[in-house]
């Protein structure tokens, strides 16, 4: 097998040469937007005439979610016309485009798990740039897997778990949201259920379409940040966890609005023998590290 990878730089690029590497057989390349620019139409489909790849992974997306509302041109054209591209290119190659997306396609009014199939109203620009790049994707390509996911942590890059960690360090009193509720996602699992629904997809054990993957537990931001210190402390990595104090959205305001509610509904890929991400087991992996 041969995979081409966007976004190389990132956690979920990252995390996937990580498997990658140890995949005996495999090749991979891996490019960032030096390497690639994914908004010019003609270098994309030079690189896979040239690579030949069996498929690609787009982990590239333009994440910073509150300066999307005034940078919208530039994360529509990462988040939307990018996977465009990218999937008609590999329509034209004939192989298999996988592109991951995230619970910000739906508005968070809902009280149960999102299922694939549940209506989409994006209440950010980020998250309508990325439906719109699903949209693009489900149109150009038909051997296509778009895949949602949340809260991604990992031991790569900048992060929500690494940021409470070095707030803990500094700090004897937090205060943390805890009316918003999702599932953390170890980037490191998102890695693992890319590459096997590829291989179920190429052996028609998996259809074409979208799926959620994302962490076994719903938590908020501020029981996952307890959970972040309280195994900070196991570790000796933080001689006390600090103060916690529960706050509200409306006591945080930030640009862009942020679903209060983005459980996904994983059991579409559980029925084909893909389990959730064990976030807590990924907690601890990170932590271990960022501690070495």
């Amino acid at each position: 097998m041969k995979w081409l990878i966007t976004g190389c730089n990132g956690q979920l690029g990252s995390c996937l040469q990580d498997k990658l590497k140890h995949r005996e057989g495999d090749d991979f390349r891996a490019l960032d937007s030096d390497l690639l620019d994914i908004t010019d139409e003609l270098a994309v489909k030079a690189e896979i005439a040239s690579y030949k790849p069996d498929v690609v992974i787009n982990a590239a997306a333009y994440t910073a979610v509150d300066k999307a509302e005034s940078e919208e041109e530039i994360a529509t054209r990462v988040n939307a016309h990018a996977p465009g591209i990218l999937a008609r290119a590999c329509e034209e190659a004939g192989i298999w485009f996988v592109h991951v997306s995230t619970d910000y396609v739906f508005d968070g009014n809902a009280a149960v798990a999102y299922r694939e199939e549940d209506p989409v109203s994006p209440c950010s620009v980020y998250g309508s740039s990325k439906l719109k790049g699903e949209e693009f994707v489900s149109e150009s390509c038909r051997r296509h897997l778009i895949v949602r996911t949340a809260w991604v942590f990992s031991e790569y890059g900048g992060n929500f778990v690494k940021t409470m960690l070095r707030l803990a360090q500094e700090r004897d009193r937090l205060s943390v949201v805890a009316d918003q509720f999702g599932c953390p996602t170890y980037a490191g699992d998102i890695a693992d259920c890319l590459l096997r629904l590829v291989l179920l997809a190429q052996n028609g054990k998996a259809e074409a379409g979208i799926y959620h993957f994302s962490g076994d537990l719903a938590v908020s931001w501020w029981s996952f940040t307890r959970e972040i210190h309280a195994m900070a402390v196991s570790k000796g990595m933080l001689d006390k966890a600090p103060l916690l104090e529960a706050i509200p959205t409306s006591a945080y305001p930030t640009a862009a609005q942020r679903p209060a509610f983005s459980v996904l509904d994983c059991t579409k890929l559980e029925a084909i023998g893909i389990r959730p991400s064990d976030w807590r087991r990924g907690l601890s992996h990170v932590l271990d590290c960022v501690r070495k």
